[in-house]
């Protein structure tokens, strides 16, 4: 028992330090070191995800649409099917009330990872090639399927419908659909795959 929780101990320090790693790196880039540094470990995380969320969002959407809106103009859709400035901003707007709370998703899991409460490792050599590989298809299965019935039961479920979902299907529509407008598909799997985000950044350690 005592070899049990001394090997639960180790892996928690070892999460905690790539966890702090990518902390530095992310959070040094973004902002003064007074601003950061002295906020909680938790916090830190936190303002990581959040920032590299925020970032990916609005990088990946203004890059498609200055692909596909201006420089393709006219290739890929009719000028009448391009949203609105409008629209957009409305959609980047809802993205930004919902933002603070998927990336709490990833830092929440980062919290159990690290004080032993789930089953990852650190380290490839901890479980092996195959394994992993293994578990991560299990994983991406599950992952799959939980996507879909959450989405079903926030259709069937009224009230759920009404008062989380409604707002996406506002921009269902040809001429109001942006890459903006994906925030509820691309942060549904994002907040899932973030939590396996823990066993990825253990392979890049491992390789660089």
């Amino acid at each position: 028992m005592e070899d049990l929780t001394s090997l639960l101990s180790d892996y928690g320090t070892l999460f905690r330090e790539d966890t702090d790693f990518y902390n530095r790196i992310v959070l040094g880039t973004l902002l003064p070191h007074t601003v950061w540094a002295p906020l909680p470990h938790f916090f830190q995380t936190w303002l990581r995800n959040y920032l590299g969320g925020v970032l990916l969002y609005l990088l990946s959407g203004f890059m498609w649409c200055f692909y596909i809106y201006y420089w393709k103009r006219n290739v890929y859709l009719p000028k009448d099917a391009i949203p609105s400035q409008r629209a957009m901003l409305l959609q980047i707007g809802v993205a930004m009330k919902a933002m603070p709370w998927y990336t709490l998703l990833p830092t929440v899991s980062e919290y159990l990872v690290e004080n032993g409460w789930t089953k990852c490792y650190p380290r490839l050599y901890h479980v092996g090639w195959l394994p992993y590989f293994v578990y991560l298809a299990i994983y991406l299965v599950v992952v799959e399927f939980g996507i879909y019935w959450m989405h079903r039961e926030l259709h069937d479920i009224k009230p759920l419908y009404k008062h989380l979902h409604a707002t996406h299907h506002i921009y269902n529509k040809q001429n109001t659909l942006s890459p903006f407008a994906g925030k509820y598909i691309k942060y549904s799997t994002f907040k899932h795959c973030s939590r396996s985000y823990v066993k990825l950044k253990t392979l890049f350690r491992q390789l660089f």
